[in-house]
């Protein structure tokens, strides 16, 4: 099911436009769910827990969608098949039982949705239960309050389901919920941001996790908790500042990180903001913020012919999931319809939808290790990044966090596999071998500095293989300084930005040499500005589906070159931009003087000087 013809514009400006969109995703989802059922299949691929609890996942994560339709006061006659499967669910005698937790279990996770439906709709949710059917509810929730979890933004499934009991007049647990605070406590790093547990990543999580179920917990029980509302409320507002970043003037995010699968999720944030109604950015900033992020989304092929949302991004693409995405997982994306739950209205539905706020050209972001930056009119937004990675170390963990640059526009490429460089992921990477052809790259990272106009980090490829990278933002290029001291004989790939298969040009610019790919979703650009090593210019093509973008084979400008034992400076300027986006031609200007490296770009009346 596509929503749009090809790529014209998706009208989606109302409180109605977007009700309809949701409810057009909710019907094909009720095609597939039988009458009398606790859950439903969507697909017959498998994640690490069994096929009877993606079926409970896939239905649970539908509520997040219905709850705030129901709240916003929508009749929804399918909801009843919902409210039935959740009876049979809970019912240790029926058939459909979706039985008792253990530890890690994803079941906890799906017991939040509920638990935001008890909150939201309060014992109106439970009109239809009998004593014995709000018995068997309370206790197959209740479960979650002393559950063995993952130390991470797990913690708040807890407290929905106790907010939800409390809203709903059903028992609760005020302990439960003090404790469950008291652990997220402990990875909160200041000015907003979190991470996802003691020593874990700082992605999407924080915004569509720990900030979304903040707030709604900061809307629904300030009046009994005032003190911890304020914090959740001035915590938000302070991240706040810093997400807006990651969205371009188009509706794109800049992909990054893993669970992208989920999608519309990635502005969850942003209903959440509105629904608590948090002073950050006007209402119509933020409503634009995400109706533009849901027709970018809604022109892209990411329903099946059955309309049921895929695994994938961008379009679907199982290579790139991780091993906990179901057929259902990817319903997570409609947390994004938050919104709904407010009013037609309400002050913003009532507000006219407005573009980006001017926002500087470069944001450093200390706690996440990122430097972000915008082109003009914020067409094109790219991320630098060093030091961050997924402990789990889930499928192609490099991919999602390790490379040096990430794009709105051209997001990044995944391994394909483990021999090649054509199937190595060499976008935004150094990519280094011992004359094997298998290829290793940056991952973790011994020493990270953000600093206000570039980010510095040190890596090692081997042992004896050591490496200080510093990347620099100059506008709409970026240049890259490695410094590599190798006890051995390697061979180096740098590539750019990923675009879609085209002609490449190898000629010099301005007398160095490099890589231009002319692409029908944009131009990307890599040229050679070592001081001492010349490095050659190609241009790699990978295998389908390597894109998270999209499926065709992807083009990435290359920089080679062979590295003999000892120390070597390499160094290069990147750029891409989007098809009708203006480049900069000028390349910016590199020197190393003494222990000291300047760049000056080409419009700047100033350099950016890095004492090392």
């Amino acid at each position: 099911m596509q929503m749009a013809e090809g790529k014209k514009s998706i009208p989606l400006s109302s409180r109605s436009d977007v009700s309809a969109a949701l409810k057009t995703m909710l019907s094909a989802l009720d095609k597939q769910f039988p009458a009398g059922r606790s859950g439903f299949s969507l697909g017959e691929t498998c994640a690490h827990y069994g096929a009877d609890i993606a079926e409970m996942e896939g239905l649970s994560r539908a509520m997040w969608g219905i709850f705030p339709l129901l709240a916003g006061g929508e009749a929804l006659p399918l909801s009843e098949k919902y409210i039935t499967a959740l009876k049979l669910g809970t019912d240790p005698q029926s058939s459909g039982y979706w039985g008792d937790t253990g530890p890690y279990d994803q079941r906890l996770v799906e017991m939040a949705a509920w638990g935001l439906g008890l909150a939201l709709l309060q014992d109106t949710c439970l009109a239809s239960f009998s004593a014995r059917e709000r018995d068997n509810l309370h206790r197959w929730l209740n479960q979650i309050s002393d559950a063995q979890m993952p130390d991470s933004n797990w913690n708040y499934f807890a407290i929905l389901v106790q907010l939800g009991f409390k809203r709903a007049g059903l028992p609760w647990d005020r302990e439960a919920i003090e404790r469950r605070f008291n652990l997220m406590e402990a990875y909160y790093l200041g000015d907003g941001w979190y991470s996802d547990g003691p020593g874990r990543p700082k992605d999407y999580y924080i915004s569509m996790a720990f900030h979304f179920y903040g707030l709604i917990y900061a809307t629904l029980n300030g009046e009994d908790d005032p003190g911890r509302a304020a914090c959740l409320r001035e915590r938000a507002a302070l991240f706040a500042r810093d997400f807006i970043y990651m969205s371009a003037s188009g509706g794109e995010s800049v992909p990054f990180g893993r669970s992208l699968t989920y999608r519309f999720a990635m502005v969850a944030f942003w209903s959440a903001v509105a629904f608590a109604g948090l002073n950050t950015f006007s209402p119509g900033v933020v409503k634009g913020l995400i109706l533009r992020h849901l027709r970018w989304w809604l022109r892209q092929p990411i329903f099946d012919r059955d309309g049921i949302l895929t695994l994938g991004f961008a379009y679907p693409n199982l290579a790139m999931c991780e091993d906990y995405n179901s057929p259902g997982s990817p319903y997570w994306a409609l947390k994004v319809f938050l919104v709904l739950a407010l009013p037609e209205s309400h002050a913003f539905w009532q507000a006219e939808e407005l573009p980006l706020p001017e926002l500087a050209a470069q944001r450093v972001v200390p706690h996440a290790q990122q430097i972000l930056v915008h082109s003009a009119a914020s067409r094109h937004v790219y991320m630098l990044t060093s030091g961050q990675l997924e402990l789990n170390n889930y499928v192609n963990t490099e991919a999602k966090y390790t490379k040096f640059a990430y794009s709105s526009a051209f997001g990044f490429t995944i391994e394909r596999g483990r021999y090649g460089i054509k199937h190595a992921a060499s976008d935004s990477m150094l990519l280094l071998s011992e004359g094997d052809n298998y290829f290793r790259g940056r991952r973790e990272c011994e020493e990270v500095s953000v600093h206000v106009d570039h980010i510095f980090s040190r890596w090692s490829a081997w042992h004896d293989v050591h490496v200080s990278t510093w990347l620099i933002p100059c506008d709409d290029w970026h240049v890259r300084v490695h410094r590599i001291d190798t006890a051995r004989t390697l061979q180096s790939v740098e590539g750019g930005f990923a675009v879609i298969k085209a002609p490449y040009q190898l000629a010099p610019h301005e007398g160095k040499a490099g890589c231009r790919v002319e692409a029908e979703n944009g131009t990307s650009m890599i040229y050679d500005l070592s001081p001492d090593l010349a490095r050659e210019p190609d241009c790699l093509v990978t295998p389908p589906n390597s894109s998270i973008m999209f499926a065709q084979c992807a083009a990435i400008p290359q920089l080679k070159g062979e590295l003999l034992p000892g120390t070597h400076w390499l160094v290069c300027a990147v750029q891409a931009m989007p098809t009708d986006s203006p480049l900069t031609p000028e390349l910016p200007v590199f020197q190393r003087e003494n222990n000291q490296l300047v760049v000056t770009p080409a419009r700047w009346n100033k350099s950016i000087t890095i004492v090392f």
